[in-house]
């Protein structure tokens, strides 16, 4: 696939993000969770926690300056299954790998997909949606894409590890 295959296949990318973020957002911009964390000065045993370890419930993080933020759960994760499907990795290195990373969805099906999950349908949620293009033109020297929902280790999951992520450049040719 072409850079300009996946803009014209997938010209709107999507993200959600809890009811009332937006502000933030638009202040500080879309921040992964590493991000976030090095934002508020969150250091020792809690950064562990929420940044290297499986986080099966939301977590709400606060700062004098910042105010606070919601960081997102990672239920569909389990780890005992992602014990089984890494390769060439240990859960810590995988939990961290994405915790460095924000996430849209390519589809706006899959994002209602988890709009509606059991875990999220009774919550408000801000989806915030970006134009593929200039995300790609912006972000293109840092972004990645993954064949899977690399957050999910629910229904028969892919091996996944440090080949899962590809730059723009190595997983699309910039052909027209």
């Amino acid at each position: 696939m072409t850079v300009n295959e996946l803009v014209r296949y997938y010209p709107r990318v999507y993200h959600m993000a809890n009811a009332g973020t937006w502000e933030s957002i638009r202040q500080r911009g879309l921040l992964s969770t590493s991000a976030l964390l090095d934002l508020f000065g969150i250091a020792g045993n809690e950064r562990y926690r929420i940044e290297s370890c499986h986080r099966p419930k939301s977590v709400e993080i606060t700062h004098p300056q910042h105010g606070s933020v919601v960081i997102r759960d990672q239920a569909p994760m389990r780890e005992s299954t992602l014990r089984r499907c890494l390769v060439g990795m240990r859960p810590q290195q995988w939990y961290e790998l994405l915790n460095r990373k924000t996430f849209f969805w390519v589809t706006e099906s899959r994002v209602h997909t988890l709009l509606t999950a059991r875990l999220y349908r009774k919550k408000e949620h801000t989806v915030i949606t970006v134009d593929t293009a200039s995300l790609v033109a912006q972000h293109r020297d840092r972004a990645t894409l993954s064949p899977i929902n690399s957050g999910s280790t629910l229904y028969n999951p892919p091996r996944r590890g440090p080949h899962t992520f590809s730059t723009i450049a190595d997983g699309c040719t910039s052909g027209k």
